[in-house]
């Protein structure tokens, strides 16, 4: 597949580059890309909650009334879990959802991202930002004359840019990353991919 390079301004230029059909031309596999993303919204989740048990509330633990006699069910301490201002019956406690997955199934997830956003051509070639200042005027600028004022966009960069970080940060539809830290969330998560043309390379070389 080959794709128009644009330069910083948004502009085509007559340079084009190929895109590996190993990387963005496979048939995606939508349980490798179930996994993966669900790997990455488990392991940002903290895990802190936390409810009291019966254990834990504080309250007389005297029998409310006599065990036989009365009628009605048999009752214990107002801590039980089965009265109003008793302790949480099987409560949720801290824990860690991280877990791992193969490193070839996390490559074959973020082909599969890239396959899906290329067959939808939702990805567009920079040739580089290196020309754009801290001012989020002038990112603004950029995504109105490439006509993604409007979308979600993902900008995977070569290396780190601190002036592209620095002027988009403040846009939330807008997300900057190297080709060290992008995620199949990400990429599946952008209506609009922009790629600059030598993150491609090492893109292709990571996945490959």
């Amino acid at each position: 597949m080959k794709l128009k390079i644009h330069d910083a301004k948004g502009s085509a230029t007559d340079k084009s580059v190929d895109l590996s059909k190993d990387v963005f031309g496979i048939e995606p596999n939508n349980h490798a890309i179930y996994l993966d993303v669900k790997q990455h919204l488990a392991n940002k989740r903290q895990g802190t909650h936390k409810a009291k048990e019966r254990a834990e509330i504080q309250g007389s633990t005297k029998k409310i009334k006599k065990q036989k006699g009365t009628g009605g069910a048999r009752a214990g301490n107002i801590k039980s879990g089965t009265r109003v201002g008793g302790g949480r019956i099987f409560g949720p406690r801290p824990r860690n959802y991280h877990f791992k997955l193969n490193i070839k199934l996390k490559r074959l997830a973020r082909k599969s991202a890239f396959s899906v956003q290329a067959k939808k051509k939702s990805i567009i070639v920079l040739n580089d930002l290196s020309s754009v200042t801290e001012k989020t005027k002038d990112f603004k600028t950029l995504l109105s004359t490439l006509k993604l004022e409007n979308e979600k966009v993902l900008f995977i960069l070569s290396e780190k840019n601190d002036n592209a970080y620095l002027s988009s940060r403040n846009l939330k539809k807008v997300k900057v990353v190297t080709t060290d830290s992008f995620n199949t969330y990400d990429v599946l998560n952008a209506s609009r991919v922009v790629v600059s043309s030598e993150s491609i390379k090492q893109i292709e070389k990571i996945l490959n």
